[in-house]
C-alpha cells in the first residue's frame, strides 16, 4: 500500500470514512458541547497494536518508538512495555522522555544538536547519538571527552545513502538518497571511520550506521530499502576492519490516510526483516516507527457549529480546525473521519441542515487552508452533530499552530487505561 502524499477529491470521490471503537463513540457523544472540540486517545487498542507489532517482528529486532510522533505521557507510558526503547531529536524530548518513563533506553537522533543538550544527553547516559554531521562528530568527541571521561559512549553515524532508481518513488516524504539536510554524504563515511578508529576520538565508540531514508513506504518497499542500508553497512565496516554491532534503518511505515482501513503489513516486514537477519548474523536490526505505532489510536472530537452553502457547495464549520489538527493542511490530504448524529437542539433558532449529499468540513480559522476533510458523505448533516477525525493519534495536535486566533485549546481524554 503506496502513501499517497496528497489527495483530491472530487464530487464523485467521497472522503475517507474513520473505523470508530465503541470505546471512542460513547465517549464522543457524552461530552458536553463546551468540552469540544477533544483529543481521545484509545490506549487499550495503542496496546493491542504495539503488542502485535512486537510479536510480528523478530526477537533479534530491536523496536524503538520515535517519540516526534506523540509525545504524550500517557502514550509513552503505555508503549514502554511493548518497545525496547524511545528515540529522541531534541533536548527538550530527552527530558521530557527521561521523566516520563525512566531508565528506558534512550537514542539521541536529529539535526542541528547544541552542544547544551549534546552535553545534557551525555550526562543523562543516553544509550545511543545518531551522528549527523561530520561538525557533530566533532563535537560529540570534545563534549565527552569532558562530561563523561570515563565511559565510552556508543556512535551511529547517520548517512544519506544512495538507493536503486524508483526506490523511494512512493514515499510520502524523503529524508535521503537526494540532497537533503538529514545525515552525512556517503563520500564521507571512510574518513568518519577513520577518525572513529584511529584514536582521535577515544570516547567515542562506533557501533554501527543510522539510515532513516523515507516515509510512507509499504513492507516490501521498506525490506529493499532495509536491505540496501544493511548491505552498505556491512561493506563499509568490513574495509575498516571494525565490528558492525547495529544497523538502524529508521521508520516510515506507511499510514494510508486515504484508506484508513489497511494497515502496514508488519507480519510481511519482520518475515522479510528476519530473513536479513540470517543474511547477515552479525549486525542487530533496529526500527523506529511513530506514526505507524500510534496514528490509530487517536481521534480529534469536535461538533458542527454551521451549515452554509457558497456557490454550489456545502460547507461545515466546526469548533477547532486545522490550529489543533494541521495533519490535514500538512500534507494535503483529507482527514478519514466519522459523523455521529445528535437528537438534541437546545436552540430557539433554527438547525442548519445540509441539503445536499457532500459537505466540506471546515474549521474556525480566518483562512480558506481551514479545511479538515472535502468530499464528505453527509446527507442531513446539522448543526449540533458530532464528527470524529481519525488517524489523529500522530503528528497530530503536537504540530500545530495552537495559538493562532487565541481559540480555546482541545480536551485531552485518555481510554481504556
Amino acid at each position: 500500500m503506496t502513501h499517497p502524499a496528497s489527495v483530491t477529491h472530487s464530487a464523485t470521490v467521497p472522503a475517507p470514512v474513520a473505523d470508530v471503537t465503541p470505546r471512542v463513540r460513547e465517549h464522543a457523544l457524552s461530552l458536553p458541547a463546551e468540552e469540544l472540540p477533544a483529543y481521545l486517545y484509545d490506549l487499550a487498542a495503542l496496546r493491542e497494536h504495539a503488542a502485535a507489532v512486537r510479536s510480528a517482528l523478530p526477537g533479534s529486532v530491536e523496536l524503538y518508538y520515535a517519540v516526534k510522533a506523540n509525545p504524550e505521557p500517557e502514550i509513552l507510558t503505555a508503549l514502554s512495555p511493548h518497545v525496547d526503547g524511545f528515540e529522541v531529536s531534541s533536548g527538550g524530548e530527552l527530558a521530557h522522555t527521561a521523566g516520563v518513563v525512566p531508565d528506558r533506553p534512550l537514542a539521541f537522533g536529529g539535526p542541528g544538536k547544541t552542544p547544551a543538550e549534546t552535553a545534557a544527553a551525555l550526562a543523562a547516559g543516553v544509550a545511543r547519538f545518531h551522528v549527523e554531521s561530520v561538525h557533530e562528530l566533532r563535537m560529540l568527541a570534545d563534549l565527552a571527552a569532558r562530561v563523561v571521561p570515563d565511559s565510552r559512549v556508543e556512535v551511529l553515524p547517520r548517512f544519506n545513502l544512495p538507493l536503486a532508481d524508483g526506490s523511494l518513488r512512493t514515499s510520502a516524504l524523503s529524508m535521503g538518497g537526494r540532497p537533503t539536510p538529514f545525515g552525512m554524504d556517503p563520500s564521507e563515511a571512510d574518513d568518519v571511520m577513520r577518525f572513529l578508529t584511529d584514536g582521535s576520538c577515544p570516547r567515542l565508540e562506533p557501533r554501527g550506521v543510522h539510515a532513516h531514508l523515507a516515509s510512507g513506504l509499504g513492507a516490501e518497499a521498506q525490506l529493499a530499502v532495509a536491505e540496501s542500508v544493511l548491505t552498505w553497512s556491512v561493506r563499509l565496516f568490513e574495509r575498516h576492519r571494525v565490528r558492525l554491532h547495529e544497523v538502524n534503518v529508521g521508520g516510515g511505515m506507511t499510514v494510508d490516510y486515504a484508506e484508513p482501513a489497511a494497515r502496514f503489513d508488519w507480519a510481511g516486514y519482520g518475515a522479510g526483516l528476519a530473513r536479513l537477519a540470517t543474511a547477515h548474523p552479525g549486525p542487530r536490526l533496529r526500527i523506529e516507527p511513530g506514526r505507524a505505532l500510534t496514528a490509530y489510536c487517536g481521534w480529534y472530537a469536535t461538533e458542527v457549529l454551521d451549515v452554509k452553502r457558497s456557490h454550489g457547495e456545502e460547507f461545515a464549520v466546526v469548533r477547532g480546525g486545522t490550529h489543533h489538527l494541521r495533519t490535514p493542511a500538512t500534507k494535503g490530504h483529507d482527514q478519514p473521519c466519522a459523523l455521529l448524529p445528535v437528537a438534541a437542539w437546545p436552540h430557539p433558532w433554527p438547525r442548519p441542515t445540509a441539503g445536499g449529499e457532500l459537505v466540506t468540513l471546515a474549521g474556525q480559522l480566518c483562512t480558506p487552508k481551514d479545511v479538515l476533510a472535502r468530499g464528505v458523505t453527509a446527507s442531513g448533516l446539522r448543526a449540533g452533530d458530532r464528527v470524529l477525525f481519525g488517524l489523529a493519534g500522530a503528528y497530530a495536535w503536537n504540530i500545530s499552530h495552537h495559538d493562532f486566533l487565541m481559540h480555546p485549546r482541545p480536551g485531552f481524554h485518555f481510554l481504556g487505561r
